[in-house]
């Protein structure tokens, strides 16, 4: 939803006051097209904002949406795939979504000082969003999505907020939130995906019990309080060192990936090229100092990268001294083997530690067999995904087996639903406006959610 509120504020049925519906991923099991929190916007004309799979499911939620502004509840939507049915609405990838889906309503303010709790109205009907929150602008948004509850909080600060003092908070739990320590709960699971800018569902358990490794309640009961975690904080740095050919073709590369990319070299001849004006920064200065001072100043974190290019030791070495003391996310330097062991020497000798020379990626980049700086880049850019999967194992994907993206949480119970044709039940009790389904074809009862208690998406 984080990256569809920007757009909101101009889009023809909210600007001509056309009632909406929002539909959000809550649950993926297996491989799905989008991850968790990925928002599509639908109006009761039939226009879409966004995407939920790319396609395979749009439809059917385009459907489910237009229910739910007829009849002003919530409701659940699960997609799989049906081998006995080909032509089932569902996921050919094999992978399964749990889509939650509410009514936006047409009072959507945009460019507010300040934000808005659940305490002004119910669902996102008076979302409001911070003037000149863009693409690279930290804002967190927590979003009831149980039956038992709705509204939001926009976070203008995600990496300072804190749970405990908000008011807001509270009144989107509502009166969960007056028993002793519910906030503290709260600030534990919430705080670590605010500030590590990560998307995550958190279930709270029932005060007379709690949760099942399923994220549901062991017996029958009020489904828990469920909030879905939308964080986003400044684009990571990129810091390329060497303005030279491979520095020209990485920053492109990189700024694709989503990085703000800072270009710095010493030579004010070379930095003055045309051909660096992809970067968002140009600095002409000596490389070790300039991370020196960097990092003296605060502007350097855990999700920093630091690609040294420059392939000269007068650079390199007190350059890569300096980052391989930091807490970086990534350091590489490019160089053969031959000049990866003399750097090595060079470092030791200057009292760099093997343990800190082994968190040094050199030569940087994956074995693409990469020649041009084009490829080199490639080649760099494969290696940063890589590294921050823990999961990934750089092999062609053709040679694996299972599941091509790993899911935080417990595979789905054995036996569990596979049809993607969602077939209405009757409404539980305890909130009658909330739907639930079942898999027609192998009539069995709506399946547990997809999520665990807690589940997240890497920050990416």
């Amino acid at each position: 939803m984080l990256d569809l509120m920007p757009s909101l504020k101009d889009w023809q049925p909210v600007v001509d006051g056309v009632r909406c519906a929002v539909a959000t991923v809550v649950g993926a099991a297996g491989s799905v097209p989008r991850p968790l929190g990925t928002s599509m916007v639908v109006a009761e004309t039939g226009e879409v904002l966004g995407s939920l799979s790319g396609g395979c499911v749009e439809g059917a939620v385009v459907a489910a949406a237009l229910d739910v502004m007829a009849d002003g509840g919530t409701r659940r939507e699960f997609f799989g795939y049906s081998d006995a049915d080909a032509f089932a609405v569902g996921l050919t990838c094999g992978g399964e979504l749990e889509v939650h889906i509410e009514p936006l309503g047409s009072a959507v303010w945009m460019g507010a000082a300040e934000p808005m709790g659940a305490a002004g109205g119910s669902g996102l009907g008076r979302l409001e969003v911070p003037a000149g929150s863009g693409a690279g602008t930290a804002l967190a948004l927590i979003r009831r999505v149980d039956a038992g509850g709705a509204g939001a909080v926009v976070v203008q600060d995600p990496a300072h907020w804190r749970a405990e003092a908000s008011a807001d908070l509270a009144a989107l739990l509502g009166p969960a939130a007056a028993g002793a320590g519910a906030l503290v709960q709260a600030a534990a699971q919430l705080e670590p995906l605010l500030r590590g800018g990560r998307n995550g569902l958190v279930r709270f358990a029932p005060p007379e019990g709690c949760l099942s490794g399923t994220g549901v309640p062991p017996h029958p009961g009020p489904e828990p309080i469920t909030l879905l975690v939308e964080s986003r904080l400044p684009a990571p740095r990129m810091l390329v060192f060497g303005a030279n050919d491979f520095g020209a073709a990485l920053v492109p590369a990189a700024r694709l990936l989503g990085y703000h990319v800072t270009l710095c070299d010493a030579r004010p001849a070379f930095t003055s090229q045309e051909r660096f004006a992809a970067a968002d920064q140009v600095v002409t200065a000596w490389p070790h100092q300039y991370l020196a001072a960097e990092a003296a100043a605060g502007r350097l974190d855990p999700r920093t990268v630091v690609c040294v290019l420059t392939h000269d030791p007068k650079f390199d070495i007190p350059l890569l001294q300096a980052a391989l003391g930091l807490d970086l996310a990534y350091v590489g330097a490019m160089g053969s083997r031959r000049s990866h062991a003399q750097r090595l020497e060079s470092l030791h000798a200057a009292g760099v530690t093997p343990a800190d020379t082994g968190r040094l990626h050199s030569p940087i980049g994956l074995d693409l067999g990469a020649v041009t700086p084009a490829e080199v880049a490639v080649s760099i850019t494969a290696e940063l995904v890589a590294s921050r999967n823990r999961t990934a194992s750089g092999q062609p994907l053709k040679h694996g087996s299972g599941p091509i993206h790993q899911r935080a949480g417990r595979p789905h119970p054995a036996g569990g639903p596979r049809t993607a044709v969602p077939v209405p039940a009757a409404p539980p009790a305890a909130a009658p406006h909330h739907r639930s389904f079942h898999h027609a074809a192998a009539g069995r009862p709506a399946p547990p959610a997809l999520t665990p208690q807690h589940q997240e998406m890497p920050w990416t």
